[in-house]
């Protein structure tokens, strides 16, 4: 599918030279207003490019920022630079304020206003497969994860394949990596799903309230205990019972629930009825349980038991895209819960979002983009409003020849290390020629090697 670039520039010789430095897209152009306006109703361009000084004021910015501002109302997720003169500050910062992508000043440099607009296509790319992904939710569980990842595609499969069936599943991750909403979907693509999903997390309840939580207790069984209670397994009977943070369990309470494991049998709390339960049990953690259960702090019977089927959730750091995708799924929810339309990250935004660990995964950005649309003042969220640290980001190469010759580099410099120099040995473990390793090198500023 061709990438849509309309230039709107009034000076013929410079709108031919932008329509000749963007020939990888597909450019139309514009020199004045209605022509814009026009062109956008019937190519609906992903990027705009527009100059601000435009007939019949061509000395001035009012036909620019008019034309940027109907540009927006009729397709709003269309990314506009404005070309602006050294003289021209205020209105540049007038028409980000507007909702303008960004700002590049004439005389324009081809390669780095080619950048912005490489970025620019980029996010409206990424922006548009989040709207894709969203629309779609609904038609299955799974849609609740959001994701372009490799390995969270194969867990939702896995889940998928998993869920008909009635073995025990352990879910691995770190803390907001979407335990419970796995756990959820499981259920929900079960044949137990029309039944209850009861949830309990054994590190937020005191272990002394812990075995009354799960199993029940009957009238009389401890003070205050005034009535016969089910517990959260017994009431979750024909459904799934998911036990959040198992690593946590104590180990008293480990044996009980080994043995309903066994025998699928409980005991609530001052009882000594055997109540049989029909249950699905989906574990989650966050713990390594089997360095737990080598150091005498987990029942390996007891892990055995509960991880049949074991599914390891990457965190967020390692998804590779996820991270910005997920802040616009997070924005677009959180700006309609708080009334606030057109508001876009600013570049150094991605970059601190592409660049920040999140050691606290999903649940860690939530939160960061919640606040960010509730602290951001205009139309952009700037790193100041997320609360992130902005020390040293850089963002990665989108230009596909800049990572090329980053990797080459790399590639050359590693094996050059690894034959001591020796430019024979070097271009047989690279799979080029020696004219080709000399010409790599040079180009590279690696010198002579030989």
């Amino acid at each position: 599918m061709s990438k849509k670039l309309l230039i709107i520039e009034d000076d013929p010789g410079l709108q031919k030279q932008l329509k000749w430095s963007f020939d990888a897209y597909e450019v139309v152009v514009a020199g004045d207003c209605e022509t814009a306006l026009a062109q956008v109703r019937r190519h609906e361009p992903e990027v705009v490019i527009t100059d601000l000084g435009l007939p019949p004021d061509p000395d001035g910015a009012t036909q620019g920022l008019a034309v940027l501002q109907q540009v927006l109302a009729m397709a709003p997720d269309t990314k506009v630079i404005v070309l602006t003169g050294n003289q021209d500050h205020a209105h540049a910062v007038q028409a980000i304020g507007m909702g303008a992508y960004d700002f590049h000043q004439k005389p324009a440099d081809p390669d780095l206003l080619g950048l912005v607009v490489q970025r620019a296509f980029y996010l409206h790319a990424l922006q548009s497969e989040n709207r894709r992904m969203l629309q779609t939710q609904g038609d299955s569980p799974l849609d609740g994860v959001i994701s372009r990842d490799v390995g969270m595609q194969k867990i939702c499969r896995s889940i998928e394949k998993v869920a008909p069936t009635s073995a025990s599943v352990m879910l691995l991750g770190e803390s907001g990596t979407g335990k419970e909403v796995l756990a959820r979907a499981l259920h929900q693509l079960s044949p137990r799903s029309k039944e209850r999903f009861m949830a309990i997390n054994c590190a937020a309840i005191p272990e002394n309230l812990l075995e009354s939580e799960l199993f029940g207790y009957e009238k009389g069984a401890f003070t205050g205990a005034a009535k016969q209670t089910k517990g959260k397994v017994e009431l979750a009977s024909g459904g799934t019972f998911f036990l959040d943070e198992v690593g946590d369990l104590p180990m008293a309470l480990q044996a009980k629930l080994l043995r309903f494991l066994q025998e699928r049998v409980i005991e609530r709390v001052g009882g000594h009825e055997e109540i049989p339960v029909d249950v699905r049990v989906v574990c989650a953690t966050h713990r390594n349980l089997k360095e737990l259960a080598a150091a005498g702090r987990f029942r390996e019977d007891l892990y055995y038991r509960l991880s049949e089927i074991v599914v390891t959730i990457p965190p967020l750091r390692n998804r590779v895209g996820d991270a910005v995708l997920l802040a616009h799924h997070f924005k677009n929810k959180f700006c309609a819960q708080e009334s606030r339309a057109n508001l876009h990250f600013s570049k150094e935004a991605l970059q601190v979002i592409e660049a920040h660990p999140w050691p606290g995964n999903v649940r860690e950005m939530e939160n960061c983009i919640k606040r960010a649309v509730i602290m951001a003042d205009g139309s952009q969220i700037v790193p100041d409003d997320m609360g992130l640290a902005t020390d040293a980001v850089e963002g990665e190469p989108l230009n596909l020849r800049q990572v090329r010759d980053e990797a080459e580099y790399k590639a050359i410099v590693k094996v050059l290390a690894r034959t001591d120099g020796n430019i024979v040995k070097a271009s047989e473990l690279l799979g080029v020629s020696r004219p080709t390793m000399y010409d790599l090198l040079s180009r590279h500023g690696l010198g002579n090697n030989g």
